[in-house]
């Protein structure tokens, strides 16, 4: 069985490995680097992203060793010796600094940043993008999910789907984004989330007919069970013969949870289920929908007035239709304290330089107005300008700002505690109160402000010019 705690370093791209071996025989691996962690674009045509991932990645960080058998493989493959007996003592040092899981984050500003010596620095490179872009895209999907269900309840049906066990990871983001419970059983339990299911088609078909099937898990679940009403016919079978057997409960002292409808016109089927239901004295009775939903369709059946209790969300949730991916990208902002860049002939694609923080600022009502990127040791400014027009500046002065970056890891040691996924949504829910309602519509949302401080500018201007200057 996999490790859900563990990860081999070589769970990584290959070029970290050569570039680690070069570092290492040029002697310059224990250099002093730092890295920054963001993306460049907000999935699902939305207004901001949610980040997730964090302590997982901290556990896997801290716990990241190489094993025999993995030096054994370099070694048939071509590592030297010498850098192979450095591996053995391999463990990662460095410090950490993010924004907290659970906050709400926006394009090309720093979302974690990465201090140590190069080599460990470059190593964890593909362990961190591989865990935080996944979580926090369906961490992003699944807030989009609550935003349209409002307050019915919704469950993570993803797992048969998922790509392989990134369904783990993907159960867990889904109740950071909102989600109040999971299929997904493993994840259940190693989560603390709360665990959700009914019964398959091939349950009922294995019975021959639905009054045995139901009346054979009313009886192995008296005061849990859900029925699966659509393997024949939903109306004229499915519902009423739920609605035997939940009155031959009643008699025995228990009562039917709830019915599921996966195929069909759910806003129809759903109307009409809850009036069979209703004139039977069974209001209490939940409805269940599931078939293909994303946040589109929930929001459409709950336009239409649909009775729905609780949406089953799988496919479009865990592999984050029709997106599939987060663009976060890690790159290198320091050598020994000095600031570095990665030149583009797209501007957007040049790297910011020097080690730096986020600033988050307030507008006069309380909310999140914009976010300012600055250098480490500046603590307050009063303009910050956009990173890609330098034309275009924003006034600060007088505005309340909150630091938004907190130390996560130091030398190694993870200096946060750890907190369950439905903990984190809790800060989600508070962040996005404080998040104005155009940021977060589906339909053109507004575009949050980011801006860089103008040394952040500075930096990068000189560093630029300097570069054009070697090219001639």
């Amino acid at each position: 069985m996999y490790n859900f705690n563990r990860v081999s370093p070589l769970y990584t791209d290959l070029y970290q490995l050569t570039m680690g071996q070069a570092y290492f025989h040029n002697r310059i691996h224990t250099r002093e680097a730092s890295f920054d962690y963001f993306f460049r674009k907000i999935p699902f045509r939305g207004g901001y992203v949610v980040f997730a991932g964090l302590h997982e990645l901290l556990e896997l960080i801290h716990e990241l060793r190489f094993s025999d058998r993995d030096l054994d493989y370099l070694a048939e493959n071509g590592f030297s010796e010498e850098f192979l007996e450095y591996l053995k003592d391999f463990s990662f040092r460095g410090s950490i600094h993010s924004v907290r899981e659970g906050d709400i984050v926006f394009p090309f500003e720093p979302v974690v940043r990465v201090e140590g010596e190069l080599l460990e620095t470059q190593l964890i490179e593909t362990l961190l993008l591989n865990v935080l872009n996944f979580q926090s895209l369906v961490a992003t999907k699944a807030s989009r999910i609550r935003y349209a269900a409002g307050k019915r309840a919704l469950s993570d049906f993803g797992l048969r789907r998922a790509q392989s066990f990134g369904a783990m990871q993907a159960s867990r983001a889904a109740v950071i984004g909102g989600f109040n419970s999971t299929s997904n059983v493993l994840a259940a339990q190693k989560y603390q989330i709360p665990h959700a299911g009914t019964m398959a088609h091939s349950f009922i078909e294995s019975f021959g007919d639905e009054v045995a099937a139901f009346r054979a898990y009313a009886d192995a679940f008296p005061d849990n069970s859900v029925f699966l009403v659509d393997t024949y016919n939903t109306l004229f079978s499915g519902i009423p013969n739920a609605i035997i057997v939940a009155k031959e409960m009643k008699e025995k002292g228990h009562q039917l949870k709830g019915i599921r409808l996966d195929s069909g016109d759910l806003a129809y089927l759903s109307r009409k289920a809850r009036e069979m239901l209703d004139y039977e004295g069974m209001e209490d009775v939940k409805i269940i929908v599931s078939n293909q939903l994303d946040e589109y369709v929930v929001k459409s059946l709950i336009e239409q007035k649909a009775p729905i209790d609780i949406f089953g969300v799988g496919t479009s949730l865990v592999t984050g239709q029709p997106d599939a991916a987060l663009d976060g990208v890690y790159k290198l902002a320091t050598v020994d304290n000095e600031p570095v860049l990665k030149i583009s002939d797209n501007l957007q694609k040049t790297t910011l330089p020097g080690k730096k923080r986020v600033l988050r600022y307030f507008d006069r009502e309380g909310f999140f107005y914009a976010d300012a990127v600055v250098l480490t040791d500046e603590h307050d400014i009063t303009q910050m300008v956009n990173p890609f027009e330098k034309h275009k500046s924003l006034n600060l002065e007088g505005f309340r700002y909150e630091e938004i970056f907190h130390t996560v890891m130091e030398q190694g040691k993870i200096t946060i505690s750890p907190e369950n996924p439905i903990q984190i949504h809790e800060r989600l829910k508070t962040r996005l109160n404080l998040l104005p309602a155009e940021h977060q519509r589906f339909d053109y949302p507004h575009i949050y402000k980011i801006g860089i401080s103008e040394k952040v500018l500075k930096v990068r201007d000189n560093l630029l010019l300097k570069h054009q200057r070697r090219a001639f």
